[in-house]
């Protein structure tokens, strides 16, 4: 394997993080060698990602991963950089050549301290352009003194301490790289975390009509978006029709109709899995009665 060129003096590190990543982490690392400070973020790999990271130039840490926002939040604050400047890259995302220069742009000025970058997702070897509310943004490139992270049902969600901006540039995210079974897999296991973060804002939560009509951002709008989403009836239904139909999915060809099919059927797990955890909770209220009666005769 010939050794990539030396990188130069850069703007921003760059974090990559890993679980059993092996299929992805050598393209990941090499989209990454633009920049001379590299770290990798993994939790505990079973595979062999951890072998595949040592052949290149990157500092690798450890870390037993908790959830999303904490795994991040710890990193920020207690693995060093040397930029105060940095970008976070999953292991099934890659870095563009023009993206990075972007970003070296962007980590200049003092107006931002962080900023959203759209991606691409890359499904059955095509971009999944219309299916997927594109441009989908994500706060990648930031500020780690002024960012943290917490959780938000399978994910995370970013905090700002100040103004965020929007590149213009985009990554590829190959979120299918290790096969359907994987997907499913993966996304079986989001569904339970997804319930119950649901079934919290059913309980706690409210619609920000403001946001989502008149949001300032695409990601307000989106997160206000999904506000509502969780409160219609039939939400697979309405999800692949209005991804199919009316963000146009039906252009993405045969992988735009998979890709709908797919989500339609997360939005399903969810449902299923919120009912769930709401007849346990109504049978836990049942018991707690019950017993509350038992002492109250004795």
């Amino acid at each position: 394997m010939r050794s990539p060129p030396e990188p130069t003096r850069t703007m921003f590190s760059i974090y990559i993080l890993t679980h059993n990543e092996e299929i992805d982490i050598a393209a990941c690392i090499e989209s990454a060698q633009l920049s001379d400070d590299i770290i990798v973020v993994d939790s505990y790999s079973r595979d062999r990602t951890v072998e595949i990271a040592k052949r290149y130039r990157v500092r690798l840490v450890q870390h037993a991963f908790e959830s999303h926002g904490k795994q991040r939040t710890w990193m920020l604050r207690e693995v060093p950089t040397q930029h105060d400047w940095v970008y976070i890259l999953e292991a099934d995302e890659r870095m563009t050549p023009d993206l990075f220069r972007e970003c070296e742009d962007a980590a200049k000025s003092d107006r931002y301290i962080g900023y959203y970058v759209a991606e691409r997702v890359m499904f059955m070897n095509r971009w999944i352009r219309y299916s997927t509310q594109y441009p989908r943004y994500q706060l990648r490139l930031f500020r780690k003194d002024r960012v943290w992270f917490d959780d938000y049902g399978h994910t995370e969600r970013e905090v700002c301490d100040g103004e965020t901006g929007f590149l213009t540039e985009t990554y590829p995210h190959y979120t299918c790289s290790k096969g359907l079974s994987r997907w499913i897999d993966k996304h079986n296991r989001y569904s339970s975390d997804e319930a119950a973060e649901t079934l919290r804002q059913l309980q706690q939560g409210s619609i920000d009509w403001h946001k989502l009509f008149f949001g300032k951002t695409e990601v307000e709008r989106r997160r206000a978006l999904k506000d509502l989403s969780l409160r219609l009836p039939f939400r697979p239904l309405i999800r692949f029709l209005y991804m199919y139909f009316i963000l146009k999915g039906c252009l993405d060809g045969k992988a735009g109709f998979a890709w709908c099919t797919l989500q339609a059927f997360y939005e399903y797990l969810i449902l299923l899995k919120v009912e769930e955890l709401q007849q346990l909770l109504k049978a836990e209220d049942k018991r707690q009665k019950a017993e509350e009666r038992t002492e109250v005769r004795m």
